[in-house]
């Protein structure tokens, strides 16, 4: 693995503030600095005679070299993407809210981030009900049930949980809830004739 170029560096130490600038300022890193000291790592590993742990470690960091690589090709092509507000693309796309949620650089708090979410999931229409800090469970139902519980399935569930997972890692449990049944009220029946 090659070590990050000069210029590399100077676009991290001068990369443009964004949206989360505000809320959390990223201390400057030096991209050539850290490219040699993960290099001196692996080379440790490599010649401390645990093969396994060597080739652990490099796999490793291929992976997160794929990942942040993935996440800032998508946030080239969000920016690049149709007109509108970049930010909200940005917020809205899975691997890059994953990203800023991960290093603490979500402009958008935890409650904002489930509803965004959870609105994603159009084709279930789910409504948040509740978010137990303590626990972590969020509670969800679907608006269009009527109490028929239609939508309240394992599918929504599980399209839930993968939603929260990117936006709100701070949800660790889905329940989805019953609406509430209805009362079904039929028309009178006819009286009939008295003759």
């Amino acid at each position: 693995m090659s070590a990050p170029t000069a210029s590399a560096t100077s676009a991290a130490s001068t990369a443009p503030a964004g949206p989360a600038a505000s809320a959390t300022a990223p201390r400057p890193v030096d991209a050539e600095q850290t490219g040699r000291r993960i290099e001196e790592i692996l080379d440790r590993l490599a010649t401390s005679g645990d093969p396994a742990a060597a080739a652990a470690a490099e796999e490793l960091v291929r992976s997160l070299m794929d990942f942040y690589g993935a996440g800032l090709a998508r946030v080239l092509h969000l920016l690049a993407d149709a007109p509108g507000d970049p930010a909200a693309r940005l917020l809205g796309d899975d691997l890059v809210a994953s990203l800023l949620v991960l290093h603490d650089l979500h402009p958008e708090d935890r409650d904002t981030r489930i509803v965004r979410a959870v609105a994603g999931l159009r084709e279930h229409d789910l409504e948040v009900v509740t978010f137990d800090e303590e626990s972590g469970t969020l509670r969800l139902r679907s608006r269009a049930s009527g109490g028929c519980g239609c939508g309240s399935g394992t599918a929504a569930q599980e399209a839930a949980r993968a939603a929260v997972a990117c936006h709100a890692p701070e949800v660790r449990d889905v329940v989805m809830e019953q609406a509430p049944a209805l009362l079904q009220i039929g028309s009178a029946p006819e009286p009939t004739s008295t003759r």
